[in-house]
């Protein structure tokens, strides 16, 4: 399976309190979303705002696309949420 991420802006999805990106799997764009809380845990964002999170997004990109990556390849392609805690087990 091969996964890659689109050089597309990550977008804030207020309703669901999420950043949005795209990662594109064997050719197929799959929607993909980390928690305001993840970033806030894990990548520093310091409040929900906005700024803050797609901030916290920059700055952990890489961690965030590694950990993505896996999750996809562990769920057949699907899309994917990722949250806190998956972080936590990731760094363990």
């Amino acid at each position: 399976m091969r996964v890659i991420f689109s050089d597309d802006a990550p977008m804030f999805d207020g309703a669901q309190m999420v950043v949005r990106f795209v990662a594109i799997v064997d050719g197929v764009p799959v929607s993909c979303a980390i928690t305001a809380e993840a970033l806030e845990d894990h990548f520093g964002a310091d409040s929900t705002l906005e700024a803050q999170l797609l901030r916290a997004f920059a700055q952990g990109r890489e961690r965030i696309h590694e950990v993505c990556k896996r999750t996809i390849e562990q769920s057949g392609g699907a899309a994917v949420v990722l949250r806190s805690g998956l972080f936590r087990i990731e760094r363990a």
